[in-house]
C-alpha cells in the first residue's frame, strides 16, 4: 500500500506493508484523513508519547470501511463504515484497535465524518468527564477557530450550556464561531479578554475553560473563571512556558487540570469513545454538531494539505480524499 512515511529525507510518499488485523483489530481501507496539528509536529520528527521518528507512518485520523476484522471483535463487521482516531493513518489501510473506531452516521460523506474522531473524543472528555459540565453552566474554548475548537463550541451548546464564549486572534475567523455555538467571542492577544468575559458573565466568570493556547492565556484564564471553577489543558498551541500566577491560582480556588491522550490506555481510550459517543452520536447523526471543510486535497497531494495547514491559512479541517 501507499503511505506518508517520514524518511531521512522528510517526510514521503512510500509502499508500506499492509498490516493484517490481530486480536482486537480491524483492518481499514481509507477513504479519507483529517489533518491535525500532531501530524504538523510529527512530520519534523517529533513524537507524540511513544509515537513517531523515522520510518513513522504519519496521519492520526481517518474515515473508511472495514476490510477485515481480527478474533475477537465483535461491535464491527466487514463492510461497516466506519471513522476514528488512532496512529499511521496517512495510508490506503490503517490497521487499528477497535477501540478506537466509532461508527459514521447514515448518510454522512467520508469526507466529513473524516473531521470528527479527534474532536468528539477531546472535546468530550474535556467537557463531560475532566470539566464536570453540568447543563446551565457557561464554558469558555479557548483556541476556538480550530477543528477541535469549533466542535467543542457545539457540543457545550448541544449540552446545555447557558452560554459558550470562543477566542479567537483572527478577526474573520472569530466572525464566524456565532455559526457553530459561540454566544460570544473575544480575541485572546487583546490584554482586556478577561474583562470582557467577566462584562459578560456579569463579573461572576466562566464555570469552565477548555484552553487549547496556554502559554501566554494561563493567567487571564484564571482572571476570567469563577471562584472554584475548572481550566482543563487540552493544548498548547501558544507555548508550554509561561509565567503562573499561583497566588490567583488559590485565591480564586481553581481546579486546573491537564489531559492528554499520550498517556492513555486502550481501555481509557475505549471508556472516553463510549461516552462520547452514547452523549453525541444523537447530535452528530441529526446534524447538530458540523464541521466546515477548508478544502479537500487528493491523498496523492498530502504534502501540499500540509504546507497549507503550516501556513495557518484555514477555517475548520482540511482533509484528504482517497
Amino acid at each position: 500500500m501507499r503511505a506518508y512515511i517520514l524518511t531521512e529525507q522528510g517526510p514521503a510518499m512510500r509502499d508500506a506493508a499492509k498490516a493484517p488485523p490481530k486480536h482486537g483489530q480491524v483492518l481499514v481501507k481509507v477513504a479519507a484523513n483529517g489533518l491535525n496539528r500532531i501530524d504538523l509536529a510529527m512530520s519534523t520528527g517529533a513524537l507524540h508519547g511513544a509515537r513517531g521518528g523515522l520510518g513513522t507512518v504519519l496521519g492520526s485520523e481517518w474515515s473508511g470501511t472495514v476490510e477485515a476484522v481480527g478474533p475477537g471483535v465483535t461491535g464491527f463487521k466487514e463492510g461497516d463504515r466506519v471513522m476514528g482516531a488512532s496512529a499511521s493513518s496517512f495510508a490506503e489501510y490503517v490497521t487499528v484497535h477497535a477501540a478506537h473506531v466509532l461508527a459514521i452516521p447514515d448518510g454522512m460523506s467520508f469526507e466529513d465524518a473524516a473531521c470528527f474522531p479527534v474532536g468528539l473524543r477531546t472535546m468530550h472528555d474535556a467537557i463531560v468527564t475532566v470539566g464536570r459540565f453540568q447543563p446551565g453552566q457557561t464554558v469558555m474554548i479557548q483556541g476556538a477557530s480550530s477543528g477541535v475548537g469549533i466542535l467543542g463550541l457545539q457540543i457545550a451548546k448541544v449540552l446545555g450550556a447557558k452560554s459558550v464564549i470562543g477566542s479567537s486572534m483572527n478577526t474573520e475567523r472569530r466572525a464566524k464561531l456565532a455559526d457553530y455555538g459561540c454566544d460570544f467571542a473575544v480575541d485572546s492577544n487583546d490584554d482586556a479578554w478577561p474583562d470582557k468575559v467577566l462584562e459578560h458573565t456579569n463579573s461572576v466568570g466562566v464555570d469552565l475553560i477548555v484552553d487549547q493556547v496556554s502559554g501566554h492565556v494561563v493567567n487571564g484564564n484564571m482572571r476570567a473563571t469563577k471562584l472554584e471553577g475548572r481550566i482543563v489543558n487540552v493544548g498548547r498551541l501558544g507555548g508550554t512556558r509561561s509565567e503562573f500566577n499561583a497566588d490567583l491560582h488559590a485565591l480564586r480556588r481553581i481546579h486546573y487540570l491537564g489531559v492528554t491522550f499520550r498517556t492513555r490506555t486502550l481501555d481509557e481510550i475505549a471508556e472516553i469513545n463510549r461516552r462520547a459517543d452514547a452523549d453525541l452520536a444523537g447530535p452528530l447523526a441529526e446534524g447538530k454538531l458540523k464541521m466546515p471543510i477548508d478544502e479537500i486535497f487528493p491523498f496523492a497531494q498530502v504534502e501540499q494539505a500540509m504546507g497549507k495547514m503550516a501556513r495557518n491559512q484555514h477555517f475548520g479541517k482540511i482533509v484528504l480524499k482517497h
